[in-house]
């Protein structure tokens, strides 16, 4: 029988292309079977799923960070791929990604519970995780020690899980615990550590690894009263992924020891990101800096006053030429190292002041620019604002004034609320936010600080 040639050129076309065509690859259904490490390593990807938040992954400065995040670049490296990563909105996110094949792996601490056993395989490193009571040391009031201790203290906290495991410790002891539940949307779990911080109230609770990170920004925290049992968690596979779970086991035990993990933990859960400055004595002589002549020489060319420049070198390096912060910014005026080539830095120059302050000049015209279209009055904060944090997280900060009716032209009040409402779920995963998660109060208090100390040169220093 022959076979008619339209139907024989179809049949050809599904053998030799449908199946692997632009080796793109296939996406898959929760029960059917999916891409495993050889088809990753063929792929040439890992595609990573996780969510924005301080400790797994963010944009700062324009680079991709977080703790999570460097663990799947390093997990990406050992396999030989390139990465991408894909955020979703919370863990359940995650998992419905996971299943739906939009991803290889979840890199984020998923609970490990029975239910989810059924449908995934947990992999690499198992972390324990639990709750524990933020306050702070030192002060007139001993830190606490013991639950029995939170009988009659105030402690604030939002809905959630925080809430649910006080109210159910309050009943374990008879109740006393004065709970605060704080359903204020503008406020996140990070803001209410931030507030104890600074004394504004007196206890609150977080996850131990969320605690231990912003104890590297507020050293006067005490964070090592449990107030929960453990909990399991770890990174995850589909079930019809066993390679590369097992190739994930052993990165994790390699990488362990390894000093890339070693520089990651240090980064994010030990380095202070708040190095303290020291007061500017050299006013009293007239003198702002050993460094003012080149701030003299720079800051004309793009229209600022000298003394301006000197507050941003102040806020970020305290002056010292050899500083180098926790994300990796060096030199005078603190450039990230991609800014600084960027900049024209020449390499193994970021500590060279002039280097440094030609650079930061060049960088703060460029982004100037990018600000174009709001008022030369107001222009300036904006651009000390992405200094700080980077040009999208101040886009961001920008698109949600303008969602809920504030001038997006105007920083003080307007703008500035939202870079601080980037901390939080609800503003971060807003459609009109394009750079995720940020921790907005660093810029907030970077933009201030920087104009407030500028009025005191002003003052004191002549032009």
């Amino acid at each position: 029988m022959k076979v008619p040639a339209k139907i024989l050129l179809i049949a050809l076309l599904w053998i030799f292309c449908l199946p692997g065509c632009g080796n793109r690859r296939h996406t898959p259904t929760e029960n059917e079977g999916a891409a495993d490490l050889q088809q990753i390593k063929d792929s040439g990807e890992l595609v990573v799923l996780t969510l924005y938040s301080s400790i797994s992954y963010f944009n700062y400065r324009g680079q991709e960070m977080g703790f999570q995040y460097e663990l799947s670049e390093q997990f990406a490296q050992s396999l030989g791929v390139k990465l991408r990563v894909v955020v979703a909105k919370n863990v359940q996110g995650l998992i419905n990604k996971l299943l739906a094949g939009e991803g290889d792996i979840i890199a984020y601490n998923v609970p490990i519970t029975k239910e989810l056993k059924e449908r995934l395989i947990y992999c690499g490193e198992e972390v324990i995780t639990h709750q524990v009571i933020v306050q702070r040391s030192g002060g007139k009031n001993k830190p606490l020690t013991d639950v029995t201790e939170l009988i009659g203290k105030d402690v604030y906290v939002k809905p959630g899980k925080y809430y649910n495991r006080l109210a159910n410790l309050d009943k374990e002891l008879g109740g006393g615990i004065r709970i605060h539940k704080v359903t204020n949307d503008s406020i996140s779990a990070e803001d209410l550590i931030t507030q104890v911080a600074q004394g504004k109230i007196p206890y609150t609770v977080a996850d131990n690894d969320v605690a231990r990170l912003n104890k590297t920004y507020f050293p006067n925290l005490n964070i090592k009263l449990s107030i929960s049992f453990d909990q399991r968690a770890s990174w995850a596979v589909r079930k019809d992924s066993p390679e590369l779970a097992e190739a994930a086991n052993k990165w994790h035990k390699e990488n362990m020891t390894s000093p890339a993990y070693t520089a990651s933990m240090k980064k994010y859960f030990e380095i202070s990101k708040s190095p303290p400055h020291s007061p500017i004595l050299s006013l009293r002589e007239g003198k702002i800096s050993h460094f003012d002549e080149l701030f003299k020489k720079y800051a004309s060319e793009i229209g600022w006053d000298w003394r301006l420049l000197a507050s941003l070198a102040y806020t970020e390096s305290n002056f010292d030429t050899t500083a180098v912060s926790w994300a990796g910014a060096r030199g005078l005026m603190q450039l990230m190292p991609a800014t600084a080539r960027a900049m024209g830095v020449p390499e193994g120059k970021e500590q060279n002041p002039e280097e440094s302050v030609k650079a930061a000049v060049k960088y703060i015209n460029t982004t100037a620019r990018s600000f174009s279209s709001v008022p030369p009055e107001e222009r300036l904060n904006f651009v000390l604002a992405s200094y700080n944090s980077g040009i999208g997280h101040v886009q961001d900060a920008m698109a949600l004034a303008e969602k809920y009716g504030k001038d997006k032209y105007v920083w003080k009040d307007n703008v500035e609320k939202y870079i601080l409402l980037k901390s939080n779920e609800e503003y971060f995963t807003d459609p009109v936010c394009k750079n995720g998660y940020f921790r907005g109060i660093e810029t907030y208090n970077f933009v201030r600080d920087i104009m407030g100390r500028y009025e005191t040169y002003k003052s004191k220093i002549k032009k």
